[in-house]
């Protein structure tokens, strides 16, 4: 198998990236559900001259609800709570899941702490991603929330329904989810310890380069079409022969490999040519 190696390091500045827009999403939902309902009674305003403004400013809501039903009727602030909740919970899922292939023996990348795992009661030798494991189904429960209080909504005729009582659970259930999970993902990236030597040696592996290799093709003029084929038959008789890429002759595939720098395929530079892309941070 040919490890991607190369997008391991794009991985984590994705997850960054994801964490960074979660956190963002939910600054931005305090703009929409900061609105006071008090005053709206029970489907059609209140009897009594309430200074809502005043009582908004007292209680640190920055408007009042324009409409007494919707605001007895709506509940999209749980809705968008649960909606985030669900993205965050989805991208903490898929690093877990990442966090836990890099883990394995066949990859070896990383070594989580016996903090977020623990031991198998059969093989001594083995731990167990506990932690991460707990994350994907937390995330997965979390979406069911969301999906679950989006099917008792969507039902309802305008105004307050008693099955309006159910946002309680799922908002709390959510709530409690993403602590947990973002505490057991917080001290599993503080107490994780990279193995560098692994890393280095997938790194050095320079079928990474085949990419590379179609791209200068293309900066020669060749179509990108014509590159992809030239670099995969140089790739398959590689395999065959059970030689690096850079064990092999390459200008027999084409002779523009024969300006090919000495070191084109070597990992520093394969990184550093990706230095403008938009996956690296």
């Amino acid at each position: 198998m040919l490890t991607p190696i190369c997008g391991a390091r794009s991985r984590f500045a994705g997850a960054i990236t994801a964490s960074l827009s979660s956190c963002e999403r939910f600054q931005q939902s305090l703009g929409r559900v900061d609105i006071l309902p008090l005053g709206s009674g029970a489907v059609a305003g209140s009897n009594f001259p309430l200074d809502r403004e005043a009582i908004a400013k007292e209680l640190g809501f920055s408007k009042v609800s324009a409409n007494s039903l919707d605001a007895t009727s709506d509940r999209d602030f749980v809705l968008e709570f649960l909606s985030n909740a669900a993205i965050l919970m989805t991208h903490a899922s898929r690093l877990a899941e990442d966090w836990i292939i890099y883990s394995t023996e066949e990859f070896g990348f990383l070594e989580l702490s016996e903090k977020v795992t623990s031991g198998s009661s059969l093989m001594p030798q083995k731990k167990n991603p506990d932690g991460f494991e707990l994350i994907r189904a937390k995330a997965a429960m979390t979406a069911g929330l969301l999906a679950g209080f989006l099917s008792v909504m969507k039902g309802l005729p305008t105004g307050y329904n008693k099955d309006l009582q159910e946002d309680k659970e799922a908002f709390l259930k959510a709530f409690e989810n993403v602590r947990l999970s973002l505490s057991v993902l917080r001290l599993s990236v503080r107490t994780v310890v990279l193995k560098t030597d692994r890393i280095d040696k997938a790194a050095a592996d320079s079928f990474m380069g085949a990419t590379d290799l179609a791209d200068f093709l293309v900066m020669k003029g060749v179509p990108f079409r014509s590159a992809h084929e030239i670099v995969g038959r140089a790739v398959r008789e590689a395999l065959e022969q059970h030689k690096q890429l850079n064990e092999i002759d390459l200008s027999a595939y084409s002779e523009f490999f024969s300006e090919l720098p000495a070191d084109y395929l070597t990992p520093e530079n394969i990184v550093n040519r990706k230095s403008h892309s938009p996956s690296l941070p």
